[in-house]
């Protein structure tokens, strides 16, 4: 194991803005903070909206500085990638902002009912090797996991640089009914000129990795439905 993630690990140990719980006993069935975000992490009332698979935190951390009202939690299995989203939410001293460690498919043992009024999904794993999408946390059936926790009428955000996850997505939420908002397979072509200025901020926020695809000349895909 590199040194540089024993370290990463020690200093997210630390930080105020980061829970760790035990994955064994969320495995066994066990919830933690849940109904607890706004008075107990956040101390306010504001919307909590959640970064899914937040990888570095730039998503999580860029959405924060537009929006200081909203709260906002990245989670993530890997807590040496959310290292940097943390640290740096901990430098310019945003207090809303915090990152949580766990595995997607145990997200609903920490959100309680009506507890979180939008879910961003940014870049999420394609699973290529996945024929049935059940691994996808885009699909179907990870939104029935998100909707325990969602308000009525949520978005679900979807960002992607995989046309396999957008268009097998599309045609899946097309297929259970769900209500398209927007969609583009180029965000940044004629797209973004035609949306509303936060969003427009919020689609330029570009993660690490996303740089490194535009540089490739692949497209940005944008997905938005109402859950």
């Amino acid at each position: 194991m590199g040194k540089g993630k024993l370290k990463k690990w020690r200093e997210n140990s630390d930080l105020n803005n980061v829970f760790e719980p035990p994955l064994d006993e969320v495995i066994e069935g066990k919830e933690f903070y849940k109904g607890t975000w706004s008075s107990e992490v956040f101390g306010n009332d504001g919307p909590i909206v959640l970064e899914l698979g937040c990888g570095k935190g730039e998503y999580t951390v860029g959405q924060a500085r537009l929006m200081p009202e909203k709260n906002f939690v990245g989670v993530d299995i890997k807590g040496h990638r959310f290292w940097r989203g943390a640290k740096t939410a901990d430098e310019e001293a945003l207090e809303n902002v915090a990152f949580l460690r766990t595995r997607i498919e145990f997200i609903d043992r920490f959100f309680g009912e009506n507890e979180v009024s939008e879910i961003w999904l940014t870049f999420s794993d394609p699973q290529p090797k996945d024929e049935k999408g059940t691994k996808r946390i885009t699909s179907p059936i990870f939104v029935e996991r998100y909707k325990k926790f969602l308000k009525p009428g949520s978005k679900l955000r979807i960002k992607t640089d995989s046309p396999l996850v957008y268009e097998w997505t599309l045609e899946q939420y097309i297929e259970k009914g769900y209500n398209i908002l927007l969609k583009s397979d180029d965000v940044y072509g004629s797209f973004i000129e035609t949306v509303d200025p936060l969003l427009k901020q919020l689609l330029e926020i570009k993660t690490y990795y996303e740089r490194m695809w535009l540089e490739e000349g692949r497209k940005i895909h944008y997905l938005e439905i109402e859950v």
